[in-house]
C-alpha cells in the first residue's frame, strides 16, 4: 500500500522514525547522506554498513549476507566486565566478578575466539551446556582463573572430560541439575582420583517474566529444589567431598524484561548460598544465570522484547542484593558468577537482505482486463467506491465486504466470469484503501478497521530464509529492529511485510518494534526498477546463527567479519569472508551424494537423446548447467536490470 509522501523528508527523521536511538545502543545511526552507519565501539569511529555490503559483493558475496562487527562483540564483553567491576567498587563488594559466556547462544568459532579474546583482562571464562560444548571450552579455554562452568544433562563421559579439565589446573566446576548426578560424580572422582568443583541448580520459586517464565518453579526442566538439596548435601558428606560444594547457580529465563524479577530471584539464591555455607560447605561462586536482557524494540519497558534497565542498574542490583543477604547472614560473600550471553553476542551481528520484488493486491487486478459487460455486483461496488460522503467509513467497509462475498459466492456458482471477479476485487481493495486514508485523518478507528493497514499492506520478498536465519522471529515471535540500509533521505511511504523465499507460507515477518505496540507491517520505500534496495536486520549474534534450519535446503548465507581500522579509505577492513553453503553442500547434509545425483540426471538427459527428444549438442549443455548449479549458491542469484545504484 502506497501512502502520500511528503515533500521534504530528512536523515535524521528516518533515524528517529525506524528509533536507531531507542534500540541502537549507541551503535546504529544514520549519517547525513541517508545510509546506516555503525559505531562499533562507541568511540565515534563509524562505518557505513553500505560500503561492506558493496564490499562483499565485488568480492561475489551477495546478500544475503551476515556482518559480523568484531570490535563490537569485543566491546560487550569489555563493558559487561567493567560495569561489574564499577559495582563492586561503589558498593564495597568484598568478592570479584567471574563471568562466563554460555557456548549455546553462539558456537561459531570467530565468535568464542573473539570473546576468550577480550575477556583475558578480565578471566571471562566460559559455560558448556553439553559434551560438544565442553569438549570447544576445554580446548578454548585459557588460564587457571578464568571458569568453565558445566550446565545440561551429563553422562559419564561428560563428567569425565570436566575432570581432564581439573587435572589440566583449569577451574571447571560441574553444576548438578538431577539427583542422579551426584553419584555419578561421586563415583567419577573415585575412579579417576580428581576431587571434583561441584555446584548446585537450584530450583527457585521466583517466577520468571517474558517468553521464557517457565524456566523456574516446580515444573522447570533443570534443578534441585529444596529436599534434593538437603539429600545431595547428605550423599556428598557421606562420601567426605563437602570441600567440593562451591556454587550455587539459578537461571531465571532468557531475556528477563522486569529487572524486580532479577532482584526476587537473585534474593532467593543468596539465601540457598548462606544456608549452605553454614551448614559448613566452603562455596565461594553464585552464579544467577542468564537473563540480562538486549532492548530490541527500544521501549525501555517490562514488555517481552525490552527491558526496563540498564546494564549498569543490572550489575548494580546483582551486586548490592548479595551483599545485603550475605552481610545480613553473617556469610562471606562470594565472588559473583553470570552467564550473559544475549546481552553480549545479539548486538555484534546483522542480517542483509535484499527486496527484489513487490506483491501487491488490487493495482495489477482488471486493469488489463476489464470485463466487456460488467455484473450488477461491479456497478454497486464502484457507487460505493464513488459516492464516499453518502455512507460513514465502517458502513462503507460493511457493504463493501458484504459485495466481495457475494462476488466469490456468484463466480463459485457459475453466473461471474473471471473478468467481473477480478474487477470486484481491485474496486474492493481501492474502497478499503480509500477508508484508511479517511482513517488518518479522522482520529478514532473503529476496532474493525485497525486490521485495514495490515490487509492493505505490500509484501517485499526478500532473498533469504526466515527458518535458516532468523528462526526466532518465526518460532517464538521474537521482535527484531529493521530498517533500510540507504534512501533514508527519501520518505517511506509503502506500508509492507517481508516474505522470504521458502515454499512455506510462515516464512514472513509480520511483527515489527513500535514503540507503543508491536505493528503488523513496516513502512519501506517504493522499489525502483533496476536498482537493488537492501534491509538490515539488526541484533541476531544470539541463538539465530546456530538454530537455524534447511527449510527447502537453503543453507548458510554468506558472510564477511569486518573490524575497526583508521588507515583504511573507510574507516575497517574485512579481515575474514566466508562464502555461503553450496547446492552440492546442502544435499549431502540429507544423504544424498551430489555426484550420485549428476550421473542418474545425465543417463536420463542420455536416455531423451537416443528417443530424440533432445537433440546432442542441446543435451550437453544441459548435463553442464545442471551440474554447474550443483556448486551454486542457495539463494536467489537477484540480477537487477539496468545501471545499478544506490
Amino acid at each position: 500500500m502506497k501512502i502520500k509522501a511528503a515533500s521534504a523528508w530528512s536523515a535524521a527523521q528516518s533515524e528517529e522514525f525506524y528509533g536507531f536511538k531507542r534500540w541502537g545502543a549507541n551503535h546504529f545511526s544514520v549519517d547525513s547522506e541517508g545510509f546506516v552507519q555503525v559505531q562499533p565501539l562507541a568511540d565515534g569511529r563509524t562505518v557505513r554498513l553500505m560500503d561492506v555490503v558493496d564490499e562483499a559483493t565485488s568480492m561475489g558475496l551477495k546478500a544475503p549476507l551476515v556482518i559480523r562487527m568484531q570490535d563490537t562483540l569485543r566491546h560487550r564483553v569489555t563493558q559487561l566486565n567493567e560495569v561489574f567491576r564499577k559495582a563492586i567498587k561503589d558498593e564495597g563488594y568484598k568478592g570479584d566478578y567471574r563471568g562466563v559466556f554460555p557456548i549455546k547462544v553462539n558456537q561459531l568459532r570467530e565468535v568464542v575466539d573473539e570473546v576468550v579474546s577480550a575477556g583475558k583482562d578480565f578471566n571471562y571464562g566460559l559455560e558448556a551446556g553439553s559434551k560438544p560444548e565442553l569438549m570447544i571450552a576445554l580446548a578454548m579455554h585459557e588460564g587457571g582463573q578464568r571458569l568453565i562452568i558445566c550446565n545440561g544433562y551429563k553422562d559419564k563421559d561428560y563428567m569425565r572430560l570436566a575432570l581432564l579439565g581439573r587435572k589440566l589446573g583449569k577451574k571447571v566446576i560441574i553444576v548438578i541439575e538431577q539427583l542422579s548426578e551426584v553419584d555419578s560424580i561421586i563415583e567419577i572422582s573415585k575412579e579417576t582420583g580428581v576431587k571434583p568443583m561441584i555446584g548446585f541448580r537450584v530450583k527457585l520459586q521466583t517466577r520468571g517474566e517474558g517468553k521464557w517464565a517457565m524456566s523456574t518453579g516446580d515444573n522447570a526442566k533443570f534443578g534441585l529444589n529444596t529436599a534434593e538439596i538437603l539429600f545431595a548435601v547428605e550423599k556428598l558428606r557421606a562420601a567426605k567431598m563437602q570441600q567440593c560444594l562451591r556454587l550455587v547457580h539459578f537461571h531465571i529465563g532468557s531475556q528477563v524484561p522486569n529487572i524486580i524479577t532479577i532482584k526476587a530471584a537473585v534474593t532467593e539464591a543468596a539465601r540457598f548460598y548462606c544456608q549452605l555455607a553454614k551448614m559448613g560447605f566452603p562455596m565461594g561462586y553464585l552464579d544467577v544465570g542468564g537473563g540480562l536482557g538486549i532492548d530490541y524494540d527500544g521501549s525501555r519497558t517490562n514488555f517481552e522484547s525490552s527491558m526496563n534497565y540498564t546494564v549498569g542498574e543490572y550489575a548494580r542490583d546483582v551486586v548490592f542484593n548479595i551483599r545485603e543477604i550475605c552481610e545480613a547472614s553473617g556469610v562471606k560473600v562470594p565472588d559473583i558468577v553470570t552467564e550473559s550471553g544475549r546481552a553480549v553476542a545479539a548486538p555484534h551481528s546483522m542480517l542483509v537482505v535484499e527486496v527484489f520484488e513487490r506483491i501487491n493486491k488490487h493495482e495489477s487486478l482488471g486493469k488489463q482486463h476489464q470485463p466487456k459487460s460488467r455484473h450488477k455486483i461491479v456497478d454497486d461496488l464502484a457507487v460505493l467506491l464513488k459516492n464516499k460522503a453518502r455512507l460513514g467509513r465502517l458502513e462503507r467497509f460493511h457493504d463493501a465486504l458484504q459485495k466481495k462475498e457475494e462476488a466469490f459466492s456468484l463466480f463459485n456458482l457459475g453466473y461471474l466470469d473471471l473478468e467481473n471477479r477480478a474487477a470486484a476485487e481491485q474496486i474492493f481493495w481501492q474502497i478499503c484503501e480509500q477508508i484508511d486514508k479517511e482513517s488518518d485523518k479522522a482520529g478514532y478507528q473503529p476496532e474493525e478497521l485497525h486490521d485495514l493497514k495490515k490487509l492493505l499492506a505490500d509484501q517485499y520478498v526478500c532473498n533469504f530464509s526466515v527458518f535458516q536465519s532468523l528462526l526466532d522471529s518465526w518460532a517464538l515471535k521474537q521482535l527484531f529492529p529493521i530498517t533500510p540500509l540507504h534512501r533514508l533521505k527519501e520518505k517511506p511511504t509503502v506500508n509492507a511485510v517481508l516474505v522470504d523465499i521458502t515454499c512455506d507460507s510462515d516464512g514472513k515477518v509480520d511483527r515489527f518494534i513500535d514503540l507503543q505496540d508491536v505493528k503488523d507491517y513496516m513502512t519501506l520505500h517504493p522499489l525502483k526498477p533496476g536498482q537493488p534496495y537492501y534491509l538490515g536486520i539488526y541484533l541476531t549474534g544470539a541463538y539465530q546463527d546456530i538454530m537455524g534450519d534447511l527449510h527447502n535446503l537453503f543453507g548458510r548465507v554468506n558472510e564477511v567479519h569486518v573490524f575497526l581500522e583508521d588507515d583504511e579509505p573507510n574507516g575497517y577492513y574485512i579481515e575474514e569472508a566466508l562464502a555461503g553453503s553450496r547446492v552440492s553442500e546442502v544435499i549431502e547434509g540429507v544423504q544424498y551424494q551430489w555426484e550420485e545425483l549428476c550421473r542418474k540426471i545425465k543417463q536420463q538427459i542420455d536416455h531423451a537423446t537416443k528417443k530424440d527428444l533432445i537433440k546432442p549438442r542441446e543435451g550437453v549443455r544441459l548435463v553442464e548447467f545442471y551440474e554447474a548449479q550443483m556448486q551454486a549458491k542457495t539463494y536467489l542469484n537477484i540480477e537487477q536490470n539496468g545501471k545499478r545504484k544506490r
